[in-house]
């Protein structure tokens, strides 16, 4: 007993001798991300402490494998708060007066990276002090939605489901009906905090408007949702009004086709026609040139027959000629009209 009491003097003793302390304790901080954390760290000094003053804010980040880093540092009357660049200008002092004592800071605009340890550390010759505080950033849940898994239909099966996009661990769910809530049936109470109610041999009763809060350490998020619960719709009726209605399409697209093929070939075929007669048919003739080689023609044919048969012939080939396209020929100099020789009958011999 004795060895206790001069052990709790000693002590006594000790913290009355004691310069420069901080009296803020070791403590955890959480923070939503997105907030500002005030990090607390106030200090004493006592009389035989005459040293300038100097405190330093130290980060142990959460990733092991990076070494401390100062974040902030007041020294010789100044400021300096440049040193890590993932919180540059978004940390700094509380106090305008540091001398005042107290060394508190702010973390804006909290990240999830400044999740760490962080250690105040206070020096004023001969005295030196620190503390650390354990920072955590979580995040509130957000973006809820609530929607219905299955048929809403009666005597059908389904599931109400309320999902978060985003919120940190644990989460806890709580299912409110908001109209008529005496009616919730008793097999669902297990379920209203759970984030899924599934609902077996649905009936109209179950019809409502429904509301999903989810919740963590740091903030909440709320969904609605509207159930009607209605009665089985006439699905062989809807599935065969698709197949007609796929089958009629079908049909019509298939006539759409066949016109246009029938349209393009007929339009080929008349192309191809008129480029065969035009390939075809030689250029007219003129019909002064179509006289001429008439005529010509005859008269080849008139110079190599007899005197003896010139007359009959030359009255019906030239009766041919039409009149309107005759052309009276030159005749050569060099030919001399042909002399008809008379001709008498005598004794029924003729005689030329």
């Amino acid at each position: 007993m004795a060895l206790l009491l001069l052990f709790v003097l000693l002590c006594g003793v000790a913290d009355f001798t004691r310069s420069l302390s901080i009296t803020t304790p070791d403590q955890m901080i959480e923070k939503a991300k997105g907030e500002t954390a005030y990090l607390p760290c106030k200090f004493t000094v006592g009389s035989e402490d005459q040293g300038p003053l100097d405190i330093e804010w130290l980060l142990s980040p959460a990733d092991n494998q990076k070494v401390d880093q100062v974040i902030i540092l007041y020294s010789g009357d100044k400021i300096y708060d440049d040193y890590y660049q993932d919180l540059k200008g978004r940390v700094h002092f509380t106090s305008s007066d540091l001398q005042a004592g107290d060394a508190s800071i702010n973390v804006t605009n909290l990240q999830l990276s400044d999740i760490g340890t962080y250690q105040c550390k206070v020096k004023k010759a001969p005295g030196v002090a620190n503390k650390k505080i354990q920072l955590t950033v979580l995040v509130k849940p957000s973006s809820t939605k609530c929607y219905i898994d299955g048929s809403e239909e009666i005597g059908s099966d389904f599931k109400l489901k309320c999902e978060s996009k985003e919120g940190s661990l644990p989460l806890r769910y709580e299912w409110q009906k908001l109209s008529d809530s005496r009616k919730l049936p008793t097999s669902w109470l297990p379920e209203m905090t759970s984030p899924v109610i599934t609902v077996k041999n649905a009936s109209t009763e179950y019809s409502g408007t429904y509301s999903c809060t989810v919740q963590n350490r740091v903030g909440s998020d709320q969904c609605l949702l509207r159930l009607d619960v209605v009665p089985p719709s006439n699905r062989a009726g809807t599935i065969a009004g698709a197949v007609i209605g796929t089958l009629l399409a079908l049909v019509l697209i298939g006539l759409i086709m066949f016109c246009c093929h029938k349209k393009r070939r007929e339009e080929k075929y008349e192309k191809e026609v008129q480029h065969d007669i035009r390939e075809d048919v030689p250029p007219p003739k003129s019909r002064t040139s179509t006289a001429r080689s008439y005529i010509g023609s005859n008269h080849s044919s008139l110079g190599s027959m007899s005197p003896s048969n010139m007359e009959g012939y030359s009255k019906t080939q030239y009766n041919q000629v039409p009149s309107e396209d005759f052309e009276r020929a030159p005749q050569s100099p060099t030919l001399p009209p042909a002399k008809l020789k008379h001709a008498h009958k005598t004794d029924g011999v003729t005689v030329v």
